[in-house]
């Protein structure tokens, strides 16, 4: 193959308007995925979330068990200790004795009071925090099943393209090789600053691809003659005449339909 160097302009409007071909098709491949990787993503996240949050809501229910049981154990010694002093309150020997145990016995009984009285809230929480673990549980079924049906969607299409996609790449790189890298520069940076990401186009009636500037008839000529690389004054793309983008499209089309 001859040196980059040695390559006529012809050749490298030909591989520039050939790598735009290539490149515009898996734009395509693209766009087909649309949001598709983008949804999956957040999709993920969102089940990660919902799960993380599941973990701590049943964390929640163990520390509030334990606290009901420590009541209940808190309940279980405050009768333990209203018995043992309501037993030596029978063996006081004065009315200073007896007052005192009767304060520990109704300290006790306040204990017991307030230790229900907790218990009661503590099961109040629990009943909401199941209340929410079950609505969690059900939009985290629900965002499941949407995630199953988006990755099979996503694999679907990438099932269909990943192929292609590939090899297209590949293929792309083989005509950047094919040009000298200022072009490749000039090509990439102009596909980076359109929407539609091109950056070589034919000339249609008169006109740039894409466009409704008109080329003026000397311009045209030169562009035909593929003597050098013109670019429109308008977009900054680069052009070339109807002939050749036709025989390169018919040329890539046969490549393409290889897939």
């Amino acid at each position: 193959m001859a040196k980059k160097t040695d390559v006529t302009v012809e050749e490298k409007l030909r591989a520039l308007y050939d790598l735009q071909l290539i490149d515009s098709r898996v734009d395509e491949i693209r766009n087909v995925r649309g949001e598709l990787p983008l949804e999956v993503e957040d999709l993920e996240d969102e089940v990660a979330g919902l799960n993380t949050r599941l973990e701590k809501l049943d964390a929640d229910l163990e520390v509030i068990d334990q606290d009901i049981n420590t009541k209940k154990n808190l309940i279980e010694d405050a009768k333990a200790s209203i018995k043992k002093y309501t037993e030596q309150q029978k063996n006081v020997r004065n009315n200073r004795e007896f007052n005192a145990l009767s304060k520990e016995v109704e300290f006790q009984e306040l204990e017991i009071e307030l230790a229900e009285k907790q218990i009661k809230e503590y099961k109040a929480q629990i009943e909401q925090k199941k209340e929410v673990i079950e609505q969690t549980r059900e939009r985290l079924e629900e965002r499941k099943n949407h995630l199953n049906h988006k990755k099979s969607e996503l694999n679907e299409i990438l099932s269909e393209t990943e192929k292609e996609e590939k090899a297209l790449i590949e293929k792309s790189k083989e005509f950047e090789k094919q040009i000298e890298e200022r072009l490749v520069k000039a090509y990439k940076r102009i596909r980076s600053n359109v929407k539609n990401g091109l950056a070589v186009v034919p000339i249609e009636r008169g006109a740039s691809g894409g466009s409704f500037f008109t080329i003026p008839p000397q311009v045209q000529m030169e562009i035909a003659g593929r003597r050098k690389i013109i670019t429109d004054e308008h977009s900054g793309r680069i052009l070339v005449d109807e002939d050749l983008a036709k025989e390169e499209k018919e040329k890539m089309n046969e490549f393409f339909s290889s897939f």
